[in-house]
């Protein structure tokens, strides 16, 4: 049997303190190969310098804060030198507990002091110790939080998108997404290159990396939970493979596919494709068009490019625009989709807008700068 036949794996969703606390051969071995596959967006974090002084501010905080509750109850301590316990004292016993030093020349002899040492001062001393030694735990926790990181991701992860490839189709489908206001929480990358994954990770996008051909790489992208999948592998035959899998592991998701060539359309279609984007045919075109007209081949340019000046955008008709006629409306109105009918402008049908309908405009939006940046 094909990979792509094979039945999908469920996956098992484990709550975080179970993952954490006992996991077993089998949920050990997917979590380590989850990790060398799963890329998550790289976490930008303040330079060491400003760390070291950040922990050192937090030191010298539980320092004074036990000084003061030592302090507080200074009556309850018993000094060898001389028999009592001032400020000073005080911050030397904080000193000295805190460190684990303890020389024993100042002493809890009240009931109450030693009870606020149980309760208090042994916190703050763990507190303290794991302060100083945060450099040494992050190294040792770093695998232990990157796979706590992965497995908030899958638990959390449903009606996403999914694009496979991150070639140059694959990121400009991203960057029109992030564009059209779709967050970058909700947009999976997978790629079977380590190089393009992570640099979806470096665009803070989480990305898997594997053969998309097969049914265990679109399970590690919870492609079985996304609400979309774009295909935009460099071979057509690529695509048919990945578009059969997806398809085969979700239903109901839509599924768009990016060909080179018409003549594999009715195969991609018989795949499980919704939508095929010819890439060749399109280009070409567009060529035909610039030679006969230049500044018509710019205006379409212009809509498929977004922020370039003009886009085209679909959304529901407005309560105000009902009953009018699409001319008298303020945007350019090209086409209106009504139940599941496709109208174009010049349709008589288009008389009136009614209410539940979908119109496709031609506006002029901002550029979402900051959105693209991290693309370029």
């Amino acid at each position: 049997m094909k990979d792509h036949e094979r039945p999908p794996a469920r996956p098992v969703r484990l709550s975080l303190f179970r993952s954490l606390w006992y996991r077993s051969h089998t949920e050990a071995r997917d979590d380590a190969e989850a990790g060398r596959s799963i890329t998550m967006p790289v976490r930008i974090g303040a330079p060491p310098l400003l760390q070291v002084l950040r922990r050192l501010s937090i030191a010298l905080l539980v320092l004074a804060i036990t000084t003061l509750i030592v302090y507080a109850d200074h009556d309850g301590y018993n000094d060898n030198s001389d028999g009592s316990v001032s400020l000073l004292d005080a911050a030397y016993y904080a000193t000295v507990t805190l460190s684990t030093t303890g020389y024993g020349d100042i002493t809890p002899v009240s009931d109450t002091a030693r009870l606020i040492n149980i309760l208090l001062i042994t916190p703050l001393r763990v507190l303290f110790l794991i302060i100083l030694v945060g450099t040494t735990l992050e190294v040792l926790t770093e695998r232990t939080r990157q796979q706590v990181r992965i497995h908030r991701w899958r638990v959390r992860t449903s009606g996403h998108i999914v694009v496979v490839g991150y070639g140059t189709k694959g990121r400009h489908a991203v960057q029109t997404l992030v564009g059209k206001g779709i967050s970058k929480d909700q947009i999976v990358i997978v790629d079977a290159q380590r190089k393009s994954a992570l640099a979806a990770g470096d665009d803070g996008l989480v990305s898997v990396t594997g053969d998309a051909t097969r049914s265990e790489t679109l399970v590690k992208a919870e492609v079985q939970n996304a609400s979309r999948v774009i295909v935009a592998p460099q071979r057509d035959e690529t695509a048919a493979l990945v578009t059969l899998t997806a398809r085969q592991l979700n239903r109901r998701a839509t599924i768009v596919v990016a060909a080179r060539e018409d003549e594999n359309v009715p195969l991609l279609k018989q795949s499980g494709a919704d939508t095929v984007v010819t890439s060749s045919s399109s280009a070409g075109r567009l060529l035909g068009v610039s030679i006969v007209s230049p500044t018509v081949a710019q205006t379409l340019e212009n809509l498929m490019t977004l922020g370039s000046g003009l886009d085209l955008i679909e959304r529901p008709v407005s309560r105000a625009e009902v009953g009018e006629e699409p001319r008298s409306c303020a945007d350019l109105i090209v086409a209106v989709v009504r139940g599941k009918q496709f109208l174009d402008y010049a349709d008589p049908r288009l008389a009136r807008l009614q209410s539940g309908d979908r119109v496709i405009t031609v506006s002029r939006a901002a550029p979402a700068a900051d959105e693209q940046e991290s693309f370029t």
